[in-house]
């Protein structure tokens, strides 16, 4: 509720006691004010505490224009977006103005006419703060009459004026957003003249509008969002622009799996329905979030393109809706999230990275399993011996039972859709796999010991003491030896069918 909507003339303004200011202003003395009361006005940004909120709290302390430097998936826009905060709840315009006009300090020809025709009753109206920022994605298509603005021949016929008038110009998404925040993501994308557009109104406040020389005082809070790579691949930003802008701020990805699974918890779209049906165990998510870490170190992905942080967003959605799926095929009323659902979640992994050449010879879906059983194996590393350097240091095995279980030709198939109650029949039949997980985790619930046991299944797979192959409808474990010998190169094979397993 405005506290001010009483106020509807420029009279009752002026007697409110209202004063002026400029945008960058209101924003330093609302964080001002913030920073005193210990205010987190960036609380949904999550680690950047310590290195990007600083800078740009100091950016706008200094009024700058600002540009926030880093790869896909850094929270670049949402920085943006939550500038809004800074702002005043309600702002007095003239009434019917295009450009926010200030009542008390009026910009355009329009709110002149109107103030000096009616005075102290000039009519007033607020805006609220959410209406105060314009974000535009710069693509090639971007014109100055999109930004600027440009002569609207329609006007003119309609009031009768030439196009010696002011009055016929059609302003562009600048000028409206006089006294607002202006927001323009990927700048290297807009073309070079468009951006040569920007060099006065960034430094002097002047337009130029189809020979029309404005002097237009805009009062704006510009912030820029562009990708470090889009210098050499897409475009450019150029030097004389580069200047004008101020402050430039790198941002960077989660340097932490426990704080890049706060971000993903935050901004992943799950229905009640499935948190409260479905138990997701930590070490599942936990698991998501090596996946991006270990997809960022990866030989096979360009890291100059990043890997966004909405890769384990969109993956844990699917991991969700991979369990989900399942419960309601079996007709059961809960479940829980097992290791085989996070490979429900590769088509989230195959469309967030770009692969490099060695990549493309893998083909993005064995990439995808790739990283899945190697953050996989790494997790079964902590928990439990490793098989290798037990072999090394001649010590009792402890995986012995399940292996010679395999070795006997015996096999088991984790269909995608098994039931709960089949899903753990299936684990239990295997010989000394049960034994093995309580011995190193004693106390384990019901859930949490079905789910180590895969884990400890998986975990043999990635260091190849049996085999694991992807079936159309699951994965099948089974000995090594066997699956060497009987298995040939398919050339009708699709790709997915092999890769898996590797060190």
């Amino acid at each position: 509720m405005n506290p001010n909507s009483q106020i509807k003339t420029l009279g009752q303004l002026k007697a409110s006691g209202y004063t002026s200011r400029s945008v960058k202003e209101e924003m330093r003395e609302n964080l001002v004010r913030a920073l005193r009361e210990k205010k987190n006005l960036f609380g949904e940004i999550k680690g950047y505490e310590e290195t990007v909120i600083p800078q740009l709290q100091t950016a706008i302390l200094s009024r700058h224009n600002i540009i926030l430097l880093g790869l896909r998936g850094q929270a670049k826009t949402k920085i943006a977006r939550l500038m809004t905060n800074l702002l005043d709840e309600y702002m007095p315009i003239v009434a019917f103005s295009e450009a926010n006009d200030d009542p008390l300090n009026p910009l355009t020809r329009y709110a002149k006419d109107v103030i000096d025709e009616k005075g102290d009753n000039t009519p007033i109206s607020w805006v609220h703060r959410s209406e105060r920022y314009t974000e535009k994605l710069a693509t090639p298509d971007v014109s100055v009459s999109d930004l600027i603005g440009d002569l609207d021949p329609i006007k003119a016929a309609s009031l009768k004026l030439t196009y010696a008038d002011e009055r016929v110009i059609h302003f562009g998404l600048i000028p409206r957003s006089h006294r607002s925040i202006f927001v323009i993501n990927e700048l290297p994308d807009l073309q070079a003249r468009i951006q040569v557009a920007l060099f006065n109104i960034l430094q002097e406040g002047d337009i130029q509008i189809r020979g029309f020389k404005l002097r237009l005082p805009l009062d704006i809070q510009f912030v820029f969002t562009a990708n470090p790579e889009d210098y050499t691949n897409r475009g450019s930003i150029v030097t004389p622009l580069k200047d004008r802008i101020d402050s430039q701020i790198l941002t960077h990805y989660p340097k932490s799996p426990e704080i890049s699974k706060q971000i993903t918890m935050q901004e992943a779209k799950l229905t009640q329905f499935q948190k409260e049906c479905i138990k997701m165990p930590e070490l599942l998510k936990d698991l998501l979030e090596n996946v991006s870490f270990e997809a960022r170190a990866s030989e096979y992905i360009d890291q100059k393109s990043g890997v966004s942080a909405r890769l384990t967003i969109s993956a844990l959605e699917n991991l969700y809706s991979t369990a989900e799926r399942r419960m309601l095929i079996n007709g059961e009323n809960n479940t829980s999230g097992r290791i085989s659902d996070l490979f429900g979640t590769i088509p989230s992994i195959t469309g967030k990275v770009e692969l490099v050449y060695e990549g493309e010879l893998e083909g993005i879906s064995n990439v995808a399993f790739f990283l899945v059983g190697k953050t996989v194996r790494k997790a079964f590393e902590k928990i439990y011996p490793s098989p290798e350097k037990i072999k090394k240091s001649k010590k009792d095995n402890p995986y012995k039972k399940i292996t010679d279980w395999f070795s006997d030709g015996n096999y088991i198939d984790l269909v995608q859709n098994m039931s709960n109650l089949e899903y753990q029949k299936s684990l239990e039949s295997i010989p000394g796999l049960k034994e093995t997980v309580l011995h190193y985790q004693p106390g384990l619930s019901k859930e949490d010991l079905t789910l180590q046991m895969e884990l400890v299944l998986h975990g043999l797979a990635e260091t190849s003491q049996i085999s694991k192959q992807k079936l159309d409808e699951g994965i099948q474990f089974k000995d090594l030896m066997s699956t060497m010998f009987n298995l040939g190169p398919d050339p009708d094979a699709d790709e997915t069918d092999y890769g898996f397993g590797r060190n």
